[in-house]
């Protein structure tokens, strides 16, 4: 009962964040992009640090949730809200679909299954020129207000507000799912698969739920994303997207949820800071960070014993 109580920060966390792009109205822009890299982070959190599902190919939901918001504005209605229910169905969708191919085989075997299943969709994306756009993208994407009120400016002021409300909607949809008895049933299949299913346990049933849950989640990052910038490209389903949600969940740490909105901030923040200094270095500045954080353990070990 006591996790389930919001702790004393939370509430101003969340209100420093939505108060960033009216104090800083300069950095609206990439607090819309934190924003959703944070929700993209989060989705992967919830079959990574809860149900230890791995995956290479997790950026096939942002870039199909991407899409079907992308055409529905284009060609269907602008409404914003409704083209990020449809980017969420059609991951939702897809996740459950894909969820058949991760319920057996081993670590290396969905690995190697989830990368497959982006890279198809990413050749789909380019053959389809006459829907997708191909390798020039589907430009001409324009959003309605947000709630038929609130239209996207240039300063990205209802962008960012817009994005931040998705992740918190989002946010404490996760929280209630990991800290509900579904929740700790994910927990007890991480640990131990045999075990779990000696105590009755559907397993089988509660990955592929959380599977579609998650594919969700990451069908409304690749939503607000096209939204947000008027663009789809194949971009959305390429192999660094999935790689930047995984370095993320590195630097947040997983089953946390908030540790994909910290480690969002902090790529982020690290990346423009890095390349502000160093523009042709900035990538082995931030190898070097992820070789630092995979071995802290060692690293604290090592200072306890020098300090000893």
């Amino acid at each position: 009962m006591q996790a389930r109580r919001l702790r004393w920060w939370e509430p101003v966390f969340w209100l420093l964040a939505f108060a960033t792009p009216l104090v800083f109205p300069g950095q609206a822009l990439i607090t819309c992009e934190i924003a959703i890299a944070a929700l993209f982070a989060l989705s992967l959190d919830l079959i990574l640090g809860y149900a230890g599902i791995v995956s290479l190919g997790h950026a096939a939901f942002l870039g199909l949730g991407g899409y079907a918001a992308a055409l529905f504005a284009k060609h269907v209605h602008p409404d914003p809200l409704m083209g990020l229910a449809l980017g969420m169905g059609a991951a939702a969708l897809l996740g459950a679909v894909a969820s058949l191919t991760i319920l057996r085989g081993s670590d290396l075997t969905r690995l190697m299954v989830t990368l497959g299943m982006s890279l198809v969709l990413l050749e789909l994306a380019n053959k389809l020129d006459w829907l997708t756009g191909g390798a020039d993208g589907l430009q001409g994407v324009v959003p309605g207000p947000v709630l038929g009120r609130f239209a996207f400016d240039l300063q990205g002021r209802t962008a960012a507000w817009y994005a931040l409300s998705v992740l918190l909607a989002c946010f404490a949809l996760a929280r209630r799912v990991v800290q509900s008895p579904f929740g700790a049933t994910l927990v007890a299949i991480r640990e131990n698969r045999l075990r779990a299913l000696a105590i009755g346990i559907a397993v089988n049933t509660r990955l592929a739920q959380v599977y579609t849950l998650a594919a969700a989640l990451a069908g409304a990052a690749g939503a607000l994303l096209t939204q947000t910038t008027g663009f789809a490209s194949l971009d959305l389903f390429d192999f660094h997207r999935s790689a930047d949600a995984l370095l993320t969940l590195v630097i947040g740490a997983t089953g946390w949820l908030y540790g994909g909105i910290v480690g969002a901030v902090g790529l982020k923040l690290l990346q423009n800071l890095i390349a502000a200094y160093t523009p042709q270095y900035w990538m082995f500045w931030i190898g070097l960070l992820l070789v630092l954080l995979v071995q802290r353990e060692r690293l604290f070990a090592w200072f306890r014993g020098r300090r000893a």
